[in-house]
């Protein structure tokens, strides 16, 4: 794999980090550097070791995670979504779902990495037969998913506060999050 084809990696597996940022930015209405920084963190770390695990397990486990994989990433993604579209509808102070609680982060980075297993069967297929030769793809794909990871958080941030004049950001968030789990139901 080139260069160019590992960063591109990066940047599809970064896609679900940078959709879930948002929905968290608009959630957070204000900006706290520490929830930024400790989401993204856990986004790249789990988007890099997925695809290791993928690429250690090659042959023991790849069968099981394959046929049931899609489906505890959206049942992950949907019970978080449905939980926040639930309670989009309850007052305030009866909220539970906060981006800011480290359970919530760690929730929501397995749940957007799980996908990245597969990706390490693939670098093993590939020709990544070396824990030294999978250090490039790795870093990469970490790199991808905390950057975009942060800005999507920015954006989040930025378009959610003008956004909450008009539609409940925890409904939005929600619906985000359904929609992804969905989307890798489909895929």
């Amino acid at each position: 794999m080139s260069l160019l084809d590992i960063i591109l990696l990066s940047i599809a597996l970064a896609m679900d980090c940078f959709t879930v940022s948002i929905a968290s930015g608009f959630i957070l209405r204000v900006k706290s550097w520490r929830v930024i920084l400790q989401l993204s963190f856990l986004f790249g770390i789990f988007q890099a070791m997925m695809p290791l695990v993928g690429w250690l397990s090659m042959g023991h486990f790849t069968q099981y995670v394959e046929s049931f994989g899609h489906w505890l990433s959206f049942g992950l993604l949907a019970f978080l979504g449905g939980k926040m579209v639930r309670e989009s509808f309850l007052p305030e102070e009866h909220q539970t779902f906060n981006p800011r609680k480290f359970r919530t982060q760690l929730l929501l980075a397995v749940a957007t990495s799980i996908d990245a297993f597969a990706v390490g069967i693939s670098l093993a297929v590939t020709g990544y037969t070396s824990l030294s030769s999978l250090a490039e793809p790795l870093v990469w794909i970490g790199f991808g998913s905390f950057f975009f990871g942060v800005v999507g958080h920015l954006l989040g941030l930025r378009f959610g506060n003008l956004a909450n004049r008009y539609i409940r950001p925890e409904l939005l968030g929600g619906i985000i999050l359904i929609a992804i789990g969905v989307k890798v139901l489909l895929s």
